[in-house]
C-alpha cells in the first residue's frame, strides 16, 4: 500500500524556497501578509520572494490597481487585477535579469478576515498565476474560501497554510486533478474554512476540466455546494444569487425531462405574482448525499454530463452533499435573503411529512419543518405520475402522513407554505428520468419524445446513459 506524506507548510515553503528555478511576488489585502511569512520563516526565502506589499488604503489600492467597478474590493474583479498588474510588472522587469530556466509566478490574495468590531462577512479570493515551465504563458489558479475561525489570528494562519498549499500545488500537482484539489487543504479543515469555488485556466491545465476541482471540492466535504451557470461556467454561488428570489428543482437531471422544464417554468410563473420576474432564479439542485452516504467513488463524468445537459437548456445548476430540503434551505437562506420555493412532489412530500426520518435527530419534526419553511420558504406541489397508474396525476389530496400531523400541515396549507402549482403540462408530468434511462438502456424507441430537442441532440451525440 502507498502512503502520501503530507507536508507542513515550513516544509512546502522550503521546498519551493530551495529550487532556484522559482521565483515570485506576493500582494495580500485584508489578513496581513501571511502566505509570504511562511516563505520567510521556512528560510531561504531569498531565492523565491521578489517582492512583497500589501495595499491596504483604499485610494493607494485605487492608485496601483485602479478603481473596480463593482465597488468591491474583496472580489474575483480585483483578484484578476492584481493578479494582473504584479505579474506583468514582475516579468518585465526580472525576465532578462534572472537565470535561464527560471519559472515566475505571482501569488495574490484580498481577504476580509475578522475585524476589530466583530462584524461581518470573514471570506477572501486568493490567485496563483504561475509559470508551468521556464518562458511558457502563464496559467491561473483562483479560489473563493469562507473563514470559520473566530479569532483574527486563527484566519490569518489559515490563509497562510492555505496560499502556500496553492503555491505548492500549482509547481508540483497541476497535472493530478484530484490529488491538486486534496492538497490545498494540507494542515487545515473544513471547520476552518471552506473553499465554495475553484477556477483554472492556460497551459498548466490543459485537458483539466475545472468542474471536476468543483465536483472534487463537494466530494471531499471542502465546501456543501457548488454552482455551474447557465453555459455550464462555474462560478461562486454567493456572487450568482445575493438577495435573489429563487426557485429550486432538486432531482437527478439523469436525464433533465420535459416534466423538470415545465415544472420550472409554472414554478417561475407563479414566484413572479409576488416577486419582480427579471430577479428570480431558477436552479437545479442535484445532491450527491446518497452517492457520498454509499461509496467513496462517483462518477465524474456523468455528473458533468448533467451539468452539460442542463446548461443545453440555459439551466443554472447547484450540486451539493445535502440529504434533506431543509438542510438546502439553511444553505441558501442566507446568501438569497428572499423568498425561495422548492418544487417538489408528492412523494418527496410524503418524506418530508415522514416522522421516522427525524427520529435521530435532536429536533424533531417540528424543528425540521421550521428549518425548512422559516420566514421565506414554501413549498410548490408539481403533480406527478401515480406509480400504480401512469395516467394518474398525484396532487396534494394524495399526500400521506401521521395523523398526529393534521393540524400543523392544515397551517402550512392555510398559510400558503404548501401551494400546488397549476397551468402545467399534463403530459409532461407524468414523465419520469429513470423511465427515460430504462429506455435508453434497453434499446427501447420513444424516449426522445420525453426531453427537449437540445437535450436529445446531447444524450445522442455524446452516446450518453447506455450503461
Amino acid at each position: 500500500m502507498d502512503f502520501c506524506q503530507i507536508l507542513s507548510a515550513k516544509q512546502k515553503a522550503l521546498q519551493i524556497n530551495l529550487d532556484n528555478k522559482i521565483y515570485g511576488s506576493f500582494a495580500e489585502i485584508g489578513a496581513g501578509q501571511e502566505v509570504a511569512r511562511e516563505f520567510f520563516r521556512a528560510g531561504g526565502a531569498a531565492g523565491t520572494v521578489a517582492k512583497t506589499m500589501s495595499a491596504y488604503d483604499m485610494q493607494i489600492s485605487d492608485a496601483i490597481y485602479g478603481v473596480e467597478t463593482s465597488g468591491r474590493y474583496v472580489s474575483q474583479g480585483r483578484l484578476h487585477t492584481m493578479l494582473e498588474t504584479e505579474f506583468t510588472k514582475m516579468y518585465k522587469r526580472l525576465k532578462d535579469q534572472r537565470e535561464e530556466g527560471t519559472k515566475f509566478f505571482c501569488f495574490a490574495d484580498t481577504v476580509a478576515a475578522k475585524s476589530y468590531s466583530g462584524r461581518g462577512e470573514c471570506h477572501g479570493w486568493l490567485g496563483v498565476r504561475f509559470q508551468h515551465q521556464a518562458g511558457a504563458a502563464p496559467s491561473d489558479l483562483i479560489i473563493h474560501v469562507n473563514m470559520l475561525d473566530q479569532e483574527n489570528l486563527q484566519q490569518q494562519e489559515a490563509i497562510g497554510f492555505l496560499g502556500v498549499n496553492m503555491i505548492h500545488s500549482c509547481f508540483y500537482n497541476s497535472n493530478d486533478s484530484s490529488h491538486l484539489v486534496s492538497s490545498l487543504m494540507d494542515n487545515l479543515s473544513a471547520s476552518r474554512l471552506r473553499i465554495d469555488m475553484i477556477d483554472v485556466k492556460g497551459p498548466a491545465f490543459d485537458g483539466v476540466d475545472p468542474r471536476i476541482l468543483s465536483l472534487e471540492l463537494v466530494k471531499r466535504k471542502f465546501t456543501s455546494a457548488v454552482m455551474f451557470d447557465e453555459n455550464g461556467k462555474v462560478v461562486q454561488i454567493k456572487d450568482y444569487l445575493y438577495r435573489k428570489p429563487l426557485v429550486v428543482l432538486r432531482g437527478s437531471f439523469r436525464p433533465p425531462t420535459k416534466g423538470n422544464v415545465d415544472a420550472l417554468k409554472v414554478g417561475r410563473e407563479l414566484l413572479c405574482t409576488s416577486e419582480k420576474c427579471e430577479n428570480v432564479v431558477t436552479l437545479s439542485e442535484i445532491s450527491m448525499s446518497k452517492l457520498l452516504s454509499r461509496s467513496s467513488s462517483i462518477d465524474n463524468a456523468d455528473f458533468l454530463a448533467r451539468v452539460d445537459l442542463l446548461a443545453k437548456i440555459k439551466q443554472k445548476v447547484l450540486i451539493t452533499n445535502f440529504a434533506s430540503y431543509f438542510e438546502l434551505n439553511q444553505f441558501l437562506q442566507p446568501i438569497a435573503k428572499n423568498q425561495i420555493a422548492f418544487i417538489t412532489n408528492t412523494y418527496n412530500l410524503n418524506e418530508i411529512l415522514n416522522i421516522k426520518h427525524y427520529e435521530d435527530t435532536s429536533f424533531g419534526i417540528l424543528g425540521g419543518l421550521g428549518e425548512l419553511f422559516g420566514l421565506n420558504t414554501k413549498l410548490y406541489l408539481y403533480p406527478c405520475a401515480d406509480d400504480n397508474d401512469a395516467k394518474n396525476r398525484l396532487s396534494f389530496a394524495d399526500v400521506t402522513y401521521d395523523k398526529s400531523l393534521e393540524f400543523l400541515v392544515k397551517y402550512l396549507r392555510e398559510n400558503k407554505l404548501i401551494v400546488d402549482l397549476e397551468g402545467y403540462d399534463h403530459e409532461a408530468s407524468g414523465i419520469w428520468s429513470r423511465t427515460v434511462i430504462e429506455m435508453i438502456s434497453s434499446g427501447e424507441s420513444g424516449w426522445e419524445k420525453m426531453l427537449p430537442e437540445e437535450v436529445v441532440e446531447l444524450v445522442k451525440s455524446n452516446n450518453l446513459f447506455k450503461n
